[in-house]
């Protein structure tokens, strides 16, 4: 498999008054195009700033982020833009749902960014519902709608675009336990059908649904599980 994603010796370092914090210190890592990684480590320990550089949302205060060989270092807000919208869909955990718009609508926002005729939208976002087992809830407001059926809202919206990687943001942070399998089972079905999918959880029990497990502390990457198989579902050690 080709390289998707390369970070090289990536810092972070926000400045708190004349305090330097670093959030990351020398991140390396490869990712293949199609993987299904785990990103796993206490709080502070700098996964969501890991996540937002990959992201585009943030860029690192020294090192190489590489996606799809291109340097993003190099991009300016428009081209990362255009990135963040057409090669990366978001998934979080609290499903960022605009609360006054219909399932359907929060879907079809990336295509009206992209120019799409409403006839268009209204047929991907109907598709992309369907897909994900929704069909029959597409005028339902967030509110009239369980944790589960938001969060695969959410999936629809972030699968829209086609994008090649899905970031996930502990995606089953606010769900029940059944929800979360049925939720991973999704991830499951989109990594199955070619998206690399680069997930945050504290849980090791949604972590073991992933290839490789990626352990952060302290800014640095502790430790790396590749997991076969047979593996897949069994419990993840911890650092």
């Amino acid at each position: 498999m080709e390289d998707i994603i390369v970070v090289e010796n990536l810092h972070k370092v926000y400045k708190m008054g004349d305090v330097d914090v670093h959030a990351l210190r020398g991140i390396t890592l490869t990712i293949k195009k199609g993987e299904f990684i785990s990103v796993m480590g206490p709080s502070g320990s700098g996964k969501s700033t890991f996540m937002n550089i990959l992201g585009c949302l943030d860029k690192p205060t020294s090192g190489r982020y590489l996606l799809e060989g291109n340097d993003i270092s190099s991009l300016d807000k428009d081209e990362l833009a255009n990135i963040r919208n057409k090669k990366i869909g978001f998934v979080f955990q609290n499903f960022n749902l605009l609360s006054r718009s219909t399932a359907i609508e929060n879907v079809e926002l990336p295509l009206i960014y992209n120019g799409i005729s409403s006839d268009k939208r209204s047929k991907h976002a109907k598709e992309a519902l369907f897909m994900l087992g929704l069909d029959g809830r597409e005028k339902h407001y967030p509110t009239q709608l369980s944790g589960g059926e938001q969060q695969r809202v959410a999936i629809a919206r972030a699968i829209i675009n086609k994008p090649s990687i899905i970031l996930a943001d502990e995606p089953t942070g606010n769900l029940d336990s059944n929800t979360s399998i049925e939720l991973m089972e999704i991830f499951k079905r989109l990594n199955k059908d070619g998206k690399t999918i680069i997930m945050i959880t504290h849980e090791t029990d949604i972590a073991a649904y992933a290839e490789r497990v990626v352990m952060f502390r302290d800014g640095k990457v502790m430790k790396e599980e590749l997991r076969s198989k047979e593996k897949l579902h069994e419990p993840v050690s911890r650092v």
